[in-house]
This record gives structure tokens, sequence and C-alpha cells, in this order.
């Protein structure tokens, strides 16, 4: 799936045996892009990307999991971040909860990240890209904003929402995360989730406010009791 407006281009692929969504973020003046959580298979990553003649100068990651930075989960290895360090001359931008996880995830060194906080911008050519911090998933996870349009990663599906049972999850987070940082954006934003959990590869704020459970809980220990939490 593949988004060109004048100033912005998005596209999107489907990668791995887990139905992982990459994304390449681009400026259509300059060529320059950003690649979300490139993972699998990093030299079709870089093919596609030279295919739109768009240059990865950064690499943006939601979270630490391996299925989106790389590195070693259920007796396999998945390539990703390093390899891609090997290919392209760029920096990767973690959220600062996770840098020392991805780190070990991943096998990169210090100098290799950059450590984002809720609200932190990057320029990609002429594009602006904010970070925010959306906890639950992982302590670190987070989405990037542009030109209203939100890659969401694990955080926020088409209908679902990221799993709170795993080490380092967090319900309560996930519940604000969803429920104030997200539900907080224009209904028109444009949402782009890490996985193809969904026959729709995107969907809506507002369609999501319609339609998506995990974003119409009126309180914290409804949305706890579907999950199958308890308040700490």
């Amino acid at each position: 799936m593949a988004q060109e407006q004048r100033r912005l281009v998005l596209h999107q692929a489907q990668v791995g045996p887990m139905a992982n969504f990459v994304y390449l973020i681009g400026d259509p003046v300059t060529r320059k892009a950003a690649v979300v959580d490139p993972a699998w298979d990093v030299d079709k990553i870089i093919k596609w990307a030279e295919r739109y003649g768009m240059e990865i100068e950064h690499i943006l990651i939601t979270h630490y999991h391996p299925d989106h930075l790389g590195g070693s989960m259920m007796g396999m290895t998945v390539e990703g971040t390093a390899r891609m360090l090997e290919r392209v001359k760029a920096k990767v931008y973690v959220n600062k909860e996770e840098a020392e996880g991805t780190r070990k995830v991943a096998g990169l060194s210090d100098s290799d990240l950059v450590k984002m906080d809720a609200g932190d911008t990057l320029k990609v050519g002429n594009l602006t890209i904010t970070f925010l911090h959306t906890p639950g998933h992982t302590p670190g996870s987070q989405c990037f904003l542009v030109e209203g349009n939100l890659v969401s990663g694990d955080t926020l599906f088409v209908n679902s929402c990221g799993r709170v049972d795993l080490p380092g999850s967090d319900p309560e987070a996930m519940y604000y995360s969803l429920n104030r940082t997200l539900r907080s954006l224009p209904d028109t934003t444009v949402v782009y989730p890490g996985h193809a959990y969904s026959p729709e590869p995107s969907t809506t704020i507002g369609a999501q406010k319609r339609t998506n459970m995990y974003l119409r809980f009126p309180n914290l220990d409804e949305f706890l009791d579907a999950m199958g939490h308890s308040r700490r």
C-alpha cells in the first residue's frame, strides 16, 4: 500500500512470517526518507526504497521486540537494524526507556542510537515527524505522527491493540496511551499499524473510536477487567 501526497510519501509493506508491516516515510522533494521497523529482509527493504527513489537516512523503531528490530526470538534469528546499518548510513531512533534493551536485543552500540522522548521531533527532508510515547505493550513503545498520519506499531491495531501480558507490558499504561494520547488525535488521523492483523491495512482514529472496544471503555477498571487484569 502506498500513499503519495505533494508533501509526503508513505509506503507500507508486509514482511516476515509474523505479518509485520515496515514503512517508508519520505519527502518527495528531497527524496530523503526514514524507514520504520526494518526487520526480516533488509536487502528487500533497501531495494524497495531504491525502487521509489528514496534514500534512507533514519531508522525509526516503534519498540524493542525482535520482530520489529531484529535479534533472537523463539529459536530463530531475525535480521534487522544491525544489518540495515551495514548497508546505509543512519542513526536508530528509539524511546529513551528502551535504549538499553534495544542495544542488547539488536546487538547495536550506544553510538548507533538516538534516544527520543515524548513530543520530540525529527526532520526528514522537509517533513517533521513527531514522536509519541505510548507505553503499554512495552515501556518505550512509540508512535510516529507525520502530516496527519500515525504509524502506531504494536500500540494500536485495526480494531485491537497490542498485547499486555508480555514481560515489560503494562495494561494501565496501555489504557492511557490509547484513551488519552491516541484518542486525543484528530478523527481524520490515518492509522498504520505494526502488523497485518486485519483485512484492512489502515484505519482512522475516528473509525477506531467507533469500532475498537479498547478505545471505548469509560474507565480504567473496565479496561483492565476486559484485559484480564486488576488495578495494581
